[in-house]
């Protein structure tokens, strides 16, 4: 059946007129022609110039080694360059001079709602100006601060009591403060939570979205530390929370990854299956860190970083460890088989190796689930998050 494109006017007496499209001058985004073909053309005309472009991410381009590596980051119009050499860099913005209309804003200070500080000690990566901008725009830059980002008390239910009458507000602070978790892990968890209700809000959601605006506001200046004297060591730390949804008593995964002493990537997640014993649960959350550890192995192979040893990921349950190291499948796990090849695989080749870890020491708790205050903020000591307006 062929569909109708555009909109459909209404006559007077209720019948459909005419069908009419909108036709844009220019890109929503303020190109003057599409974002795509834009970056078309972009890409185009450094590979032209020996430019390498990444297979891990499109918009990375690398070019040279040694002393003569560059690398370009590309985010629709926003561009950073980075490099060993300056003769390399300032070749780079030549051409890129040469091409296109480009305008040099100097050191790297900001970036897509980003805020970068330099330093001997290393790079400080924060999002200050947009958490106060949030907090302005919600009515909550006055508010009484909150010590924890979720009460671990609080239990959160699709179907339990009113809904919101404008739910497209929610929708709104959620979809911001999705974007706030690019520096701050320690909000993950909350906003991993409250995401889910996004179809149909309801009061308690609200009033725990409210109560992430308050921790906001005690340290909106917080961010990660990329320590300048870091190694290169990958290391992960994965755990799942069994059963975690009480809707679908489906599992959380929770997974965070390091780059010597530098957090580089987290998550939390809801499992897709409901997994039949806590093992399972691990397992699928070790299943997802390893895709993860591959992925960020081959993007420092772009950066021309390699190490022969071994991405080490720490889990506190022993039954996943046995099952993975374990060359004979048990009857009870017959059905995670295919999670089962993938680590088993990673681990014969000597890409990872899994370490087991205590349950306090646990760093990926803070993606799982709510923690109180004794618990929260020893693990966030260890996972490079600074506020650097907090007096010493």
């Amino acid at each position: 059946m062929d569909l109708p494109l555009g909109y459909n006017t209404h006559c007077k007496d209720g019948s459909l007129g005419k069908k009419l499209v909108c036709r844009l001058n220019k890109s929503i985004s303020g190109l003057k022609q599409a974002s795509r073909q834009w970056f078309a053309k972009f890409s185009n005309a450094l590979i032209s110039h020996g430019y390498i472009q990444s297979k891990s991410d499109y918009s990375l381009f690398t070019k040279g080694s040694g002393n003569t590596f560059v690398a370009l980051l590309v985010y629709v119009d926003d561009i950073i360059i980075t490099g060993s050499n300056i003769m390399a860099i300032n070749s780079l913005k030549a051409l890129l001079h040469s091409l296109f209309k480009f305008k040099d804003l100097g050191h790297l200070k900001y970036f897509l709602g980003l805020e970068i500080a330099s330093s001997h000690k290393g790079i400080l990566l924060s999002q200050r100006h947009y958490t106060l901008q949030l907090l302005e725009d919600t009515g909550f830059l006055a508010c009484k601060p909150a010590t924890l980002p979720m009460d671990p008390k609080i239990k959160l239910f699709s179907f339990e009591e009113d809904l919101l009458p404008d739910a497209s507000s929610f929708r709104r602070l959620i979809g911001r403060l999705l974007y706030l978790t690019i520096s701050r892990p320690d909000i993950t968890f909350a906003v991993h939570k409250l995401s889910q209700f996004v179809a149909q809000p309801r009061k308690p959601h609200l009033e725990v979205a409210h109560h992430l605006l308050q921790y906001l506001k005690a340290s909106p200046g917080q961010g990660l530390l990329f320590s300048a004297n870091s190694s290169l060591q990958i290391r992960a730390f994965s755990d799942a929370d069994w059963g975690a949804c009480l809707d679908t008593r489906k599992s959380v995964t929770g997974y965070c990854v390091f780059l010597g002493d530098s957090q580089v990537s987290w998550k939390a997640k809801k499992q897709t299956t409901i997994s039949r014993f806590s093992a399972e649960a691990e397992y699928r959350a070790l299943a997802s860190t390893t895709s993860e550890l591959i992925w960020i192995s081959q993007l420092l192979q772009d950066f021309h970083i390699s190490s022969s040893a071994p991405a080490l990921i720490f889990c506190d349950n022993q039954a996943a460890i046995h099952i993975a190291s374990n060359p004979i499948f048990h009857e009870r796990t017959k059905h995670i088989e295919i999670d089962c090849h993938f680590i088993r695989d990673r681990i014969n080749d000597g890409f990872v190796k899994l370490m087991p870890v205590q349950t306090q020491n646990q760093l990926t708790d803070v993606f799982t689930k709510p923690l109180p205050a004794n618990l929260l903020f020893p693990l966030m000591s260890k996972m490079s998050i600074i506020n650097p307006h907090c007096p010493s």
